[in-house]
């Protein structure tokens, strides 16, 4: 089974993306570019030197480390222009790599230094994934991008970008989450934001369970009400060695919490020491509703399709497995019941039944 699935054909299969953060996937001739725009200093400027340093970079075994890479991302997505462009190119650059349904988050406040608004700095990034997609389908590829706002968590204006969201929510804003280092910043800081979601019926998810344990986890969902898990990895700590679950596992388990389990971003920062270590594999094994994701393409050399093939590599998996992490990442989508539902019956499934027929 393995030694059928080659990398290219994983590449057009139909994949879903709940976490993509939009100034961790940028390319590196884009950064370049921009950066001569507004005279920011980088490491290299030659795009395939620049893209191998964010990636030596971002390679450290360390979240506070890897998270210093984003300096330079960010200092060149300050500009209406310089934001449309990088979110139409990742709806092209998602699409090219057999994405039908992707959820990109961004963090507006930190988009803000040359005066823009934070609905302007919305507005842009939904202006460009609008013309990515249309370039898309022009190209004869099919995505449908949903944008996720992100409050920083050492911050203190979650609600004002909670507010930001549900403001946005009919113009393709999808959902909420906080982001950040996670030690010393419990998801309970931003209670109220979470809250004021909980009662405008909006959707969220909390990155927690990635540098920080079990504490983390059960704050983001006994306490915040989380609708999803941003990795959540660390949830393997409450599960014993033969596989008997702890009770927050078995709560996660039992109540469908997508967990979005990053791989490769999950050895950068030490989350887990290899591919093979990842408990993506025991998860996957006990049931829990896990999904594959790319977390940063740039920081860490990745594409859906790559992180596919890592898994396919390392635990055996074939197709039937590849659909069930596609499934599961479109059920949890944070769109319309009915079209997940049409996403999953009219391009995933059919597309998988052709390569296991």
């Amino acid at each position: 089974m393995v030694a059928t699935i080659r990398y290219e054909d994983i590449v057009k299969v139909p994949k879903a993306l709940l976490h993509d953060h939009l100034d961790g996937g940028l390319r590196p001739a884009t950064i370049v570019d921009l950066a001569a725009e507004v005279g920011h200093e980088l490491p290299a400027t030659d795009p395939d030197v620049l893209g191998r340093w964010f990636a030596d970079a971002a390679d450290s075994g360390s979240l506070e480390r890897y998270l210093e890479t984003f300096a330079h991302t960010v200092a060149v997505m300050q500009t209406a222009p310089a934001l449309r462009r990088v979110a139409r190119e990742c709806a092209l650059d998602l699409a090219a790599d057999g994405v039908v349904y992707a959820e990109v988050r961004f963090a507006p406040e930190q988009h803000l230094e040359q005066d823009l608004s934070l609905d302007e700095v919305v507005e842009a990034v939904l202006a460009g994934f609008a013309e990515g997609t249309a370039q898309a389908v022009e190209a004869g590829l099919s995505i449908r991008v949903g944008t996720l706002l992100t409050a920083m968590r050492h911050a203190a204006r979650s609600q004002e970008i909670a507010e930001l969201a549900v403001r946005h929510r009919d113009a393709g804003v999808v959902g909420f989450d906080i982001a950040g280092a996670e030690a010393g910043f419990p998801p309970t800081r931003h209670l109220d934001a979470f809250e004021y979601l909980q009662r405008e019926n909006f959707h969220f998810t909390i990155h927690a369970g990635e540098a920080f344990g079990l504490p983390s986890i059960w704050q983001a969902i006994q306490w915040c009400g989380a609708d999803r898990l941003g990795h959540g990895v660390r949830i393997v700590d409450d599960i014993a060695p033969d596989g008997t679950l702890g009770r927050l596992a078995a709560y996660v388990r039992d109540k469908r919490i997508p967990l979005e389990l990053c791989p490769s971003s999950n050895v950068q920062t030490g989350a887990v020491a290899s591919i093979a270590d990842h408990p993506i594999g025991l998860l996957r094994d006990l049931r829990f509703r896990a999904t594959v994701n790319t977390d940063n393409r740039l920081m860490s050399g990745t594409s859906m399709s790559r992180e596919m093939s890592l898994l396919v590599e390392t635990f055996g998996y074939g197709w039937k497995e590849l659909q069930w992490f596609t499934i599961n990442a479109m059920k949890s989508a944070f769109i319309p019941f009915d079209e997940r539902l049409r996403i999953i019956d009219e391009v995933i499934k059919p597309a998988y039944a052709k390569l296991m027929a």
